[in-house]
Formats: structure tokens, sequence, C-alpha cells
């Protein structure tokens, strides 16, 4: 492991912030990363663009499972979605350069940039503006290697990770071939993207590609989404920390 990413794996880190939807605290908003701070958690983030290219905290391509709006969030400004109360809670959505100035370095940010696949960087190059001014320890993930590649050659000092699984069925994974599904599951983009780290579904675990990369290039496992005892023991076995929600560590 890189000695620079120590911090990286120190605290386990909370899945979209240390939300609880009984309590009134839903997922990436600023009382879930306010919850996460007070138990000493890092903090995983989900990022999307607006219409007007501005970066904002929210994981869905679309707005109606959070929000009483079912617009892709693609199609509307950041002013516009700002005012979006999210559903259940009394927070509204967050811009990422609101959501940093937040956590103002009292945890670790990890930020993770959600993509179609269809190789539009404009979500990356906004995340890079607004994270190089902030200083604090943090890491940027995707599934996308192209994201990781461009952060590679736009940014190479920000430390980027590759998330990924044994088998992509998920609908945002959709425009993808076979064979491209088959190069993401093996990481055969590993000389383009050089992550990092990775971050694996923690089901998967162990299985050839984060084992490798662990035990022979010593980089950094995160193992997710890990919710029950049982993930949370093979994490233990295959990974060097975790991705977690529903429990406190």
């Amino acid at each position: 492991m890189k000695p620079s990413l120590e911090w990286l794996v120190a605290r386990p880190i909370a899945h979209r912030g240390l939300h609880d939807k009984a309590r009134g605290v839903l997922e990436n908003t600023a009382s879930a990363a306010l919850a996460a701070i007070e138990a000493k958690c890092a903090i995983e983030c989900d990022v999307q663009v607006t219409a007007d290219g501005e970066a904002v905290v929210f994981h869905d391509f679309t707005l109606e499972r959070l929000t009483a709006r079912s617009d892709a969030v693609r199609d509307i400004s950041a002013e516009a979605i700002g005012k979006l109360p999210v559903r259940g809670s009394a927070d509204h959505i967050m811009r990422l350069s609101d959501w940093l100035a937040l956590i103002a370095g009292r945890t670790i940010a990890v930020i993770e940039i959600k993509s179609r696949f269809d190789g539009d960087t404009r979500l990356l190059r906004r995340v890079v503006e607004v994270t190089r001014p902030y200083g604090e320890p943090f890491a940027i993930k995707s599934f996308d290697p192209t994201v990781i590649e461009k952060l590679r050659e736009i940014a190479p000092e920000i430390p980027r990770g590759i998330v990924a699984m044994n088998e992509y069925k998920d609908r945002d994974h959709n425009p993808l071939s076979r064979e491209e599904i088959h190069a993401l599951a093996n990481l055969l983009h590993f000389s383009r993207t050089e992550p990092d780290f990775l971050s694996w579904q923690v089901s998967d675990l162990p299985c050839a590609a984060p084992y490798l990369s662990r035990t022979q290039l010593g980089l950094p496992i995160m193992a997710w989404t890990v919710r029950t005892r049982e993930e949370r023991e093979r994490a233990s076995l295959h990974a060097d920390q975790m991705v977690f929600e529903g429990f406190l560590p």
C-alpha cells in the first residue's frame, strides 16, 4: 500500500453518509454527513451533473425516488435542484462544493462519480475544479474506466479508484456490450486507468482481480456495501476497508 493512502483505510466509510431513514436522515444529505462525522467515520458520497454542468451530491440519475419530481438530474439547473427538499427529511440536495465546505476536513471524503458510460467527462472536470482548492484528504472513484483514465490525465495527484463487481446486471450498465462488461470485471483497463485503490462488491470476494491487486501490487481494497455480520467478516478477510450502511461499526 502506498504510505500516502493509509488515511484512506483508517476509518470505516459510511455509504452515502450515516443515513437512517427512520430518523429522517436520508442518504447523501448534510444530516447524513454530520452523523458520520460525529461517529468518526469516513464518508462516501455520489455526484451527478446538472444541466449547467454543476456537481451535486445525489445518487440516482432521476429524481423520483427521493424528491417530488421525476426529471433527470442532468436536465435541471443547479439552482433549481438545490431548492428541492429530500423526501422524508429536512435536507435539500447539495452542491458538492457546499458538501465539502460542510465536512471541512473533519473526516475523509470518498467521492463516487456516477456515469452513463457515454464518454461524457463534464462531471469529472467539475469535480476536479471543486476539489482542487479543498486541500483535505479525499479520493475519487467510479465504475467507469473512461472517467478514471481522464482523471489520471488531468489530475494525476488525486487518489483514484475503480468501483467494480463480477457481474453487471444493473440498468445503469445496459449500454455496455458483453466484451466491455468482461473487461470491467477483469480490470482489463488497468494499464490505462492505473487505479490507486479498488472498491469491490463484498459478495464477490474473494476473487482474482482484487486479490491479485491487493497481494501483488499492494492496492488497498474497499468492500461495498457491507450490511450484515457475514459481509463484515468477509470484508475483514479480503479487503482493507468497508463501505457500510445500516449499523455502526
